[in-house]
C-alpha cells in the first residue's frame, strides 16, 4: 500500500493542491481560484470537490493508494485551533474554522491539520529537505513578506496562542520604513522582494543614476528577478541592493540565533535564486553581528524543497508530522 498525503496551499489568488508521497514527490496536482466572494461554505465545497478529483486521479494511476490526511498552509492559520484568523489577503473575514469544515467533508482521514505557510515550509524541510535529522533550525521565507518557521528540539514552535515565529517583524531600525503590518523598521520592510524594490528606488534617487538597468522601470514593473538579472550583468545599483538586503538579513539571522542557537538557517523564496549574490552578504553580516560564542557554528543554506511544488509539499508534510503524534 502506497501512503500519500494531500497538500493544500491557500494563497490570496489561487489555492494549489497536490498529492504527495513520503519522499516528497508530487504525484498529481491542480488548483482552484481563492475566491473574492467571501463565502467560506461555497469555497469549502469547491475545495473538497477539487481534492476528491485529485484523489480519484491518483487512484487511477495506482489502486493501492492510502490517503493519510490533508495538510493546509494558509496565511494567519492557527495550528492549535484549526482556524484562519483575520487574514488580510483573503476574502474570508474574521475567524474561519477551516479544519472543522473540511473534517465534515473527509471524516475518514487520519490527520487534518493547518498552519501558516512559513511553518509548513519548516516542516517540509524537516520531512523532505535539507533539515532531515536536524532538531534545531529556522526557515526564513523571502517573498512578498518575510516569514519564519522555528523548530526547537524537533518540534515546531507555535507559542501559547499558535502564532509564534514572526521573525520578519523583528525591528531593525527604530522608526524606519513602514512595514505592510503597519509597524516601522521591520526586517520584512527591507528583506522581502518588495523591500528589495524599495531599496533599488532609494539608491537610484539618491545617486540620480539614470544609466542603471533598473532606472527605466516603474515601481509597479520592477521585481526581484529583474534586480537579479541586472546584477548578473554587473549593474552597480542592483549589486548594491543585494549587498544592503544581505546586510539587513544577516542582522535578522543574528538576532534569531542569539535567541535560539539553531544548527542552521534555511532560506526559501524567490530572492534566494540569486545564490551567492544574497547568501554571501547575508552570511558575512550574520557572522559580523553574532556574539563570539555563536560565530562559525551556524550554517546558512538554501531550501532543498523543490521550488515549483514547495508550498504543496510543505503543506503535505504537516500530515506526516501529525501522524507521528498519534
Amino acid at each position: 500500500m502506497t501512503k500519500v498525503a494531500i497538500g493544500v496551499d491557500i494563497g490570496g489568488t489561487n489555492t494549489a493542491i497536490g498529492v504527495v508521497d513520503i519522499d516528497g514527490n508530487v504525484l498529481v496536482k491542480g488548483n482552484i481560484l481563492t475566491p473574492a466572494h467571501g463565502d467560506i461554505n461555497l469555497y469549502i465545497e469547491e475545495l473538497s470537490g477539487a481534492i476528491r478529483d485529485l484523489i480519484n486521479s491518483v487512484k487511477k494511476l495506482n489502486k493501492n493508494i492510502e490517503i493519510l490526511g490533508i495538510g493546509i498552509g494558509a496565511p494567519n492559520a492557527n495550528y492549535y485551533t484549526g482556524t484562519i484568523e483575520q487574514a488580510p489577503n483573503l476574502s474570508f473575514k474574521g475567524v474561519v474554522h477551516m479544519v472543522a469544515l473540511l473534517r465534515e467533508q473527509f471524516p475518514e482521514l487520519k490527520a487534518l491539520t493547518i498552519t501558516n505557510d512559513a511553518n509548513a515550509a519548516a516542516i517540509g524541510e524537516m520531512i523532505y529537505g535539507g533539515a532531515k535529522g536536524m532538531k534545531n533550525f529556522v526557515v526564513y521565507t523571502l517573498g512578498t513578506g518575510v516569514g519564519s518557521g522555528i523548530v526547537v528540539n524537533g518540534d515546531l514552535v507555535y507559542g501559547h496562542d499558535g502564532f509564534a515565529g514572526e521573525c520578519g517583524h523583528t525591528i531593525l531600525i527604530s522608526g524606519g520604513r513602514l512595514c505592510g503590518c503597519g509597524g516601522h523598521g521591520h526586517l520584512e520592510a527591507y528583506c522581502s522582494a518588495s523591500g528589495m524594490k524599495r531599496t533599488a528606488f532609494e539608491l537610484i534617487s539618491q545617486s540620480n543614476d539614470t544609466k542603471s538597468l533598473l532606472s527605466g522601470y516603474s515601481y509597479n514593473e520592477l521585481d526581484s528577478k529583474m534586480i537579479f538579472e541586472a546584477a548578473e550583468q554587473g549593474d552597480t545599483i542592483a549589486n548594491q541592493v543585494f549587498e544592503i538586503t544581505g546586510n539587513y538579513l544577516g542582522q535578522g539571522l543574528a538576532n534569531t540565533a542569539h535567541h535560539l542557537s539553531p544548527e542552521a538557517f534555511f532560506l526559501f523564496g524567490g530572492p534566494t535564486a540569486a545564490g551567492d549574490l544574497i547568501f554571501k552578504p547575508t552570511i558575512e553580516s550574520m557572522e559580523r553581528n553574532l556574539l563570539a560564542t555563536f560565530k562559525n557554528k551556524i550554517k546558512v543554506l538554501p531550501s532543498q524543497l523543490k521550488r515549483g511544488d514547495a508550498a504543496i509539499v510543505g503543506a503535505s508534510a504537516l500530515v506526516y508530522k501529525e501522524l507521528e503524534k498519534l
